[in-house]
């Protein structure tokens, strides 16, 4: 039964926003506070008389215990990170130190973060000269993360996260008597195992979990910030790398010479071996998996109407390329 609305997913007024989170933090009056992007969270750009800020409401799904592991990252990372070029976007404390806020919303709790705002450019990546400027960066920010030390509870992005799961929900919302539901589990089936055959002696450690170099650093000069830790947790470096790895839009003629770069400039920094490199492909497979079932997790947000029979085709048709299954 309903007493009364229920949304899946609402867009918070931000004079609301104001009303509830200006109180608390030592920034200044609030000169605006505009809506930013819809993402897979809610961005606002507050303006005070202190400067500028991100505002960041997370979806109602996200909770606490996910932003504390967030933040706690971030804390530590400022830290670690306070000898190189590399960066990250760190959280504002309030007024009692506390580093985000639980806000109502018509469909639950949601919470909210104000990050420190980012200068400089998003890098699409597409000369060598800014791979390897990115490769670099990459493995300065994997270097911090294997110094960072957090007590805890993170599921890893292992092959239940990158594959089964978002698998099963692939297959929930197709039905399990889809004409693909099978191929789609044969699919899994062995690309879980092709990775767990290739897995011992991988670089493991905690990764960012969503580092394809697009909207997730800003660069200024030779220096990229990175923002957007939601998804890291321990993982393959591998897989964090595969990411940057597999960009539709470049080139194809682009992609080795671009690639080459983007590992030169990490091996500067940092080992990567050939054993890792050579896994480079097998989680290009699985993130594309990863992603379709990001698509699916959505559609209540976004609407159904792009995931029709021939997103499903376009997707089956990709994993048949790779011979897996």
């Amino acid at each position: 039964m309903y007493h009364k609305p229920k949304a899946m997913r609402s867009v918070l007024d931000p004079k609301y926003l104001e009303y509830c989170l200006s109180p608390l933090y030592d920034i200044g009056d609030w000169r605006d506070c505009l809506f930013w992007l819809r993402g897979l969270n809610d961005t606002y750009r507050i303006r005070t008389g202190t400067g500028t800020y991100i505002l960041r409401i997370y979806r109602q799904s996200i909770a606490e215990s996910d932003v504390v592991y967030e933040l706690s990252l971030l804390t530590q990372l400022e830290h670690q990170l306070s000898a190189v070029n590399t960066k990250v976007s760190v959280p504002l404390p309030q007024k009692n130190s506390s580093l985000y806020t639980v806000i109502d919303a018509p469909e639950g709790p949601r919470v909210a973060v104000i990050y420190s705002y980012l200068t400089g450019t998003e890098n699409v990546l597409h000369d060598e000269e800014s791979c390897a400027s990115f490769g670099k960066s990459a493995a300065e920010l994997h270097a911090a993360l294997d110094r960072v030390s957090l007590d805890l509870p993170r599921p890893d992005l292992d092959t239940r996260a990158l594959i089964l799961q978002p698998l099963n929900r692939i297959v929930d919302y197709l039905g399990e008597g889809h004409r693909s539901a099978a191929y789609l589990r044969e699919f899994a089936g062995a690309l879980t195992e092709r990775i767990i055959a290739a897995s011992p002696g991988l670089d493991w450690g905690i990764c960012h979990g969503d580092l394809h170099g697009n909207n997730n650093a800003f660069q200024e000069g030779d220096a990229f910030t990175h923002y957007d830790f939601e998804w890291a947790a321990q993982g393959w470096r591998a897989y964090d790398l595969a990411q940057v790895r597999h960009r539709k839009r470049l080139p194809q003629e682009k992609k080795e010479p671009l690639w080459q770069a983007l590992m030169s400039g990490y091996r500067s920094v940092r080992d990567f071996s050939e054993q890792d490199e050579s896994a480079i492909d097998l989680f290009m497979i699985a993130r594309r998996l990863w992603v379709m079932g990001l698509d699916v997790e959505f559609i209540s947000d976004s609407g159904a109407l792009d995931y029709t029979e021939d997103w499903l085709e376009e997707f089956i048709d990709e994993f048949r390329s790779y011979d897996i299954a």
